[in-house]
């Protein structure tokens, strides 16, 4: 048995490859695994539940189908932290913490989205903890829908923008914030994505740190088992 996860997908409608690579990975890759985790940003912008485009309903349907085969747990992403319990329910997928620890074959292992790793974009940082509010999430949530695209686009051109500008040091994660981590989940390994740079990181005293593909160009599949962990990419149209 393996345990699979994937992460930043950025899926949208005006990628209907990336779509069908995911449907096609939901399809055929499951059969021997014991567990998917999702780790955030699945879609590459998220406004609510109510309002959730067709392509993104269309797979609500294909992950509830693989629910039925295995557990499916996703981590919010900086793209899509307004998914709710509804679209989960209707996913078939457990919504985790930011942060969850797992016992993956006798190797204690923390899974998070990554950008809060991320400790040396300080603009970033700022945004996340205001958008993480309790009150600044239902202000949002009670705005008309209208309100609500017209935000997510500008925040998306502004991130894209803003990234153009940004050091590789500063869009990376920080190992201090790596290691304090690992420290404070009292764990060995750590399993991430959000940076798009897939490696698996040997550190200090044993420990491990991975980071899941995104899926751009191809798709991509961290696939752990008791005796191997790799990173596997899926070519589109395959």
């Amino acid at each position: 048995m393996r345990t699979l996860f994937v992460g930043d997908l950025h899926l949208s409608a005006d990628r209907p490859d990336i779509t069908q690579a995911f449907l096609t990975f939901l399809d055929t890759q499951l059969s021997d695994a014991s567990a998917l985790y999702i780790l955030g940003d699945l879609f590459e912008v998220w406004v609510g539940d109510d309002i959730a485009e067709p392509f993104a309903n269309q797979l609500a349907d294909a992950i509830q189908l693989a629910s039925k085969k295995l557990p499916v747990f996703f981590i919010h992403g900086n793209r899509d932290f307004l998914i709710g319990n509804a679209f989960a329910k209707r996913s078939g997928m457990t919504l985790l913490p930011e942060v969850f620890t797992v016992n993956l074959y006798g190797v204690d292992t923390v899974i998070l989205h990554g950008d809060s790793l991320c400790t040396l974009d300080k603009p970033y940082q700022r945004f996340r903890k205001f958008r993480n509010m309790a009150w600044a999430k239902w202000l949002y949530a009670h705005l008309s829908k209208s309100k609500r695209l017209g935000i997510a686009a500008k925040l998306r051109s502004n991130s894209q923008s803003s990234n153009q500008q940004k050091s590789d040091s500063i869009m990376d994660v920080e190992p201090d914030a790596v290691l304090k981590l690992l420290e404070e989940t009292q764990t060995q390994q750590m399993i991430h994505g959000h940076t798009h740079r897939p490696a698996i990181h040997q550190l200090a005293n044993g420990k491990r740190r991975i980071v899941v593909g995104d899926w751009y160009e191809q798709g991509s599949m961290l696939c752990v088992s008791q005796d191997n962990i790799e990173l596997i990419e899926l070519p589109f149209g395959k």
